[in-house]
């Protein structure tokens, strides 16, 4: 296989788009803590390289499930793709994730490596077919902040122009939490039918579309909420606040209530919202 045609598979099979939205939100949380541009950079590629580790392993582990259901969009499912060289890509960002961590100190890497790389490796190796399915969305998207504030503490790239790492505020990681439990409700939701299908039972499918389509946008507004307010409990709120707040609910009243697709839509207006807010405060 010609090495663009490979680097091109490499790249569609690695879940592109939640890969870079996880990337982008862990670099934008760790610029909002106040690293430096080395720190920043160390957290950025520490993040990609374990989410590519969760992106490959997904359609290692899901191959034959993704054959039998017919999923043509999966390079390896279409043949453009060797389980062997995807195996091989798996552990070379496995080692390179261990490596990168290491540069962010042993507290912002250790959490890195066992609650977000392991928590989304957990998933894909059989918690998404159980009741807690929504249980590594919510510890992996809850210690992004945790990541990004401590980075640094002990590795060789410092927080010289901080004065130190330190712990995230609480508000951050339960926001972060919420946020990541919204995502996987709204990430199952066009799939249910096909993953019931084939033996997949997590909480969405627990629940049904009708729940999940109350419960995201609910979880999603309690994380901005708590992004917006966190940081300064109480009243008055600043405009910015204000608007986003007012966003956030006109977007969980239409995903409540508009008919066919309108809802997710609405729903990922929201997590985004919710990624904004989190990173803003």
């Amino acid at each position: 296989m010609p090495p663009t045609a490979a680097s091109s598979a490499l790249a569609r099979a690695c879940h592109p788009g939640p890969t870079v939205a996880v990337t982008l939100l862990a670099t934008l949380l760790a610029t909002s803590a106040g690293a430096g541009p080395a720190l920043v950079a160390a957290v950025a590629a520490t993040v990609l390289t374990g989410q590519l580790v969760i992106g490959w392993s997904n359609d290692l582990v899901d191959r034959d499930r993704d054959v039998s259901s017919g999923r043509t969009d999966k390079p390896l499912v279409r043949g453009e793709l060797s389980a062997g060289l995807l195996r091989r890509a798996v552990t070379a960002a496995a080692v390179a994730t261990v490596l990168l961590s290491w540069l962010l100190g042993w507290v912002a890497g250790g959490l890195h490596l066992l609650l977000v790389v392991g928590s989304g490796v957990a998933y894909n190796l059989g918690m998404k077919a159980t009741a807690a399915s929504w249980l590594p969305y919510a510890l992996a998207f809850g210690t992004l902040p945790q990541v990004a504030w401590w980075a640094g503490g002990s590795g060789p790239v410092g927080w010289a122009e901080t004065g130190g790492p330190s712990a995230a505020p609480w508000w951050a990681t339960l926001a972060g939490a919420l946020l990541g439990v919204g995502a996987h409700l709204l990430n199952a939701l066009p799939d249910l039918a096909e993953d019931e299908r084939q033996g997949v039972r997590g909480l969405p499918h627990r629940l049904g579309a009708a729940r999940v389509r109350r419960l995201a946008p609910l979880l999603l507004l309690a994380g901005v909420v708590l992004a917006v307010l966190g940081p300064a409990p109480g009243w008055p709120v600043g405009p910015p606040g204000l608007l986003t707040l007012a966003l956030a609910a006109v977007l969980a009243v239409l995903a409540w209530t508009l008919p066919g697709r309108a809802p997710f839509l609405a729903s990922m207006g929201m997590a985004i919202v919710a990624a904004a807010a989190l990173v803003v405060s």
